[in-house]
């Protein structure tokens, strides 16, 4: 990751996976911090990933995109035994609603200047 938070990503395509969540509750009693850290080292060390970029509010809404080299990679990641058992507890315990996206980047512009 560059120094102010951006992904440092090849030339596309790859694709991208948002992960975008409202926390259930915001304190920390329960693990989700720690399980949280475990998750994005796991993933920025997995096999195809490529990138990762993340940001959660005051309130716990939460975007994370993860970027991978291709589809395969990111079913792997889907199925690795700890993030199946971080998923349940997702759902079990931490998160009141969450969308998670998975798409194709075809094209990438950096700003300001853009293209």
């Amino acid at each position: 990751m560059s120094n102010d938070g951006f992904a440092a990503l090849p030339d596309p395509p790859y694709y991208a996976v948002i992960f975008t969540s409202q926390r259930s509750a915001t304190d920390d009693n329960d693990g989700y911090t720690a399980m949280a850290n475990q998750m994005e080292n796991m993933a920025r060390s997995h096999p195809g990933c490529i990138g990762m970029e993340s940001s959660r509010n005051e309130n716990g809404f939460g975007i994370t995109v993860s970027y991978w080299r291709d589809e395969a990679s990111i079913l792997d990641w889907k199925s690795d035994a700890k993030h199946l058992v971080a998923q349940q507890l997702g759902k079990e315990r931490w998160y009141r609603h969450y969308t998670l996206r998975v798409s194709k980047v075809e094209r990438q512009y950096d700003g300001p200047a853009g293209r």
